[in-house]
């Protein structure tokens, strides 16, 4: 049993003795590593607060289908929605936004069925130097990490080490790679995209170049499908992270003239993208990264990253009193397909959370509640610095059903760990259309700012307070106190909550091993103030969900 979890049985004891050792302290929030409530946002999907900016570098809606194109969200529109209070309401202490520096400029022909893919995901990357205009600039960029800020709410880039963006006909030509076909601009379509591009070209190495990425084509090596580290995924070109080859910047970025890449004698492949990548946090002031298909790169890389991110925040903290939160280090988040809730070799890279690809699956095989809590609180007990990023829908899997986002919402914003909001679960937002080749572009749709479910979003936004409230429900000693209305505790040295979840009506619930005897708790849900009477409280009117904390 670790230390934390020792006290907490300590604190227990003392109350249920009726002893004055806790009692009359506020609810503690933790820290934003105790306890992160991470909202990841698609930013071109969210919303659309500066249209003069949505067909940057030429890009266009396809006018059919509009799959994979640009939809206008930026980052003004995350800032606004901040100043609204949307974030805050939901109980939101991190934003994870999809990696905003700048993205290849045209499309690629997605899944099988054929459609314009854009880089609006952000995992496309051709300048990690520059803010894609798509996304605004960079005085909306500062402004909504300011406003962020403001309001105790983090903010996460996704990043990207494994890969580049894809050799597109736009791109290329516009940055001297002499490999497409004459003519193209006025007749590529769909049906003949690759007929316009000679894959035969050894002028493809004035592209990235074999140095920079494995590529399969002329001059290139191959990716190595057998060996995570060294594979191509999705036939995107790989960085050669692990090579200790000094190299220049590519030929194709030596011609971009608004790039702020520039050779610097003795880098690496890795030294770029570690620079670069910590760049963003030195001069923004970014507060964590997730970071993409970890376990395709080594983790020398990701040690290197975090070590670089952890430096460059303090320098800008040391340098922006004013504007900081607090002296936290940076944070960084892992996605390692199908990672569970277990301590791997991950946490030795440099991630203090890895995303929990388990819970999901869990929810939709309806396990119940008491099964999934106390596993997780097992494995989090059993490894003090094991936390994991829990979540019911996302990009690279699915959505959860619609139909079922009131239990699956209380069952995530009340679990063990770190949790994940996927933008729109909360509001019941529907999916998108989606090829059957490539279902995960349903998951991306555009958020439903005009047919929001008002009352699931006010049911998210009661525990996602709560949440935020309390760090003993990420970090606590987990209790089942009773099975029907199911009924929980969690113990933490700072903090102490009792949840009943399936409680409706009048009804009496047990809290004597948590809380003393005449203390007065209040229902964050239902808003009605108890005392504890006999090792119990009366509620007279709980309205599905019951969560008990020191009435202030």
């Amino acid at each position: 049993m670790s230390m934390m979890r020792r006290a907490g049985l300590v604190l227990g004891l003392a109350l249920c003795l009726n002893l004055p050792a806790w009692g009359q302290r506020s609810p503690g929030a933790g820290s934003f590593a105790e306890n992160p409530i991470v909202y990841f946002v698609i930013t071109d999907r969210f919303y659309n607060a500066n249209p003069a900016n949505d067909r940057s570098y030429g890009r266009e809606p396809d006018g059919e289908q509009e799959i994979g194109t640009f939809h206008g969200g930026d980052l003004a529109g995350l800032t606004e929605k901040l100043e609204a209070g949307y974030f805050t309401e939901l109980g939101v202490n991190g934003i994870w936004i999809t990696a905003p520096y700048e993205q290849i400029h045209g499309w690629v022909v997605g899944g099988d069925e054929a459609f314009k893919h854009y880089a609006y995901h952000g995992y496309f990357a051709l300048d990690y130097t520059r803010l894609d205009a798509n996304m605004g600039t960079t005085e909306e960029l500062r402004a909504f990490i300011d406003a962020a800020h403001v309001r105790d709410i983090r903010v996460i880039f996704d990043v990207v080490m494994n890969h580049p963006g894809y050799g597109d006909p736009w791109t290329l030509t516009e940055l001297g790679v002499d490999v497409v076909w004459e003519g193209w601009e006025e007749a590529i379509a769909l049906d003949d995209y690759h007929g316009w591009i000679d894959y035969n070209d050894f002028d493809f190495t004035d592209w990235w170049g074999p140095d920079w990425v494995r590529a399969g084509l002329p001059g290139y090596e191959e990716g190595n499908q057998y060996d995570d580290r060294l594979m191509q995924l999705a036939f995107l070109p790989d960085f050669r992270t692990e090579s200790e080859l000094a190299v220049d910047i590519p030929v194709f970025l030596q011609n971009k003239p608004d790039t702020g890449m520039q050779t610097i004698p003795g880098f690496t492949v890795r030294d770029y993208l570690v620079k670069w990548l910590s760049d963003w946090v030195r001069e923004y002031g970014v507060d964590g990264f997730r970071a993409d298909t970890v376990k395709h790169v080594e983790g020398e890389s990701w040690l290197a990253l975090k070590a670089a991110a952890v430096e460059a925040l303090a320098g800008w903290k040391a340098e922006n009193p004013d504007k900081a939160l607090d002296d936290a280090p940076f944070w960084m988040v892992g996605e390692v397909f199908p990672h569970g809730v277990e301590r791997t070799e991950y946490f030795d890279y440099g991630f203090d959370s890895i995303i929990n690809f388990d819970f999901q699956e869990r929810l939709k095989k309806d396990q119940s509640l008491e099964a999934i809590y106390s596993a997780y609180d097992a494995a989090l007990d059993a490894s003090p610095d094991l936390d994991v990023l829990s979540y019911i829908s996302s990009h690279d899997t699915e959505l959860y059903d619609r139909d079922d986002l009131l239990r699956a919402g209380t069952a995530l914003m009340l679990v063990p760990g770190g949790v994940q909001i996927f933008y729109g679960d909360e509001t019941a937002r529907p999916p998108g259309p989606a090829p059957a080749s490539d279902p995960q572009q349903a998951t991306r749709s555009d958020m439903n700012w005009d047919s929001i479910d008002t009352d699931l979003l006010a049911h998210w936004q009661r525990l996602g307070r709560f949440r935020n409230r309390h760090v003993a429900l990420a970090r606590g000693e987990h209790r089942m106190l009773a099975e029907a209305p199911y009924t929980f505790a969690r113990i933490h040295p700072d903090d102490r909550v009792v949840v009943a979840v399936g409680a409706e009506g009048a009804l009496r619930l047990p809290v004597g091993e948590v809380f003393a005897e005449g203390m007065a708790l209040r229902d964050a849900y239902g808003g009605e103030t108890v005392t504890v009477l006999d090792g119990t409280v009366s509620l007279t009117d709980a309205q599905g969900v019951v969560l008990l904390e020191v009435a202030p």
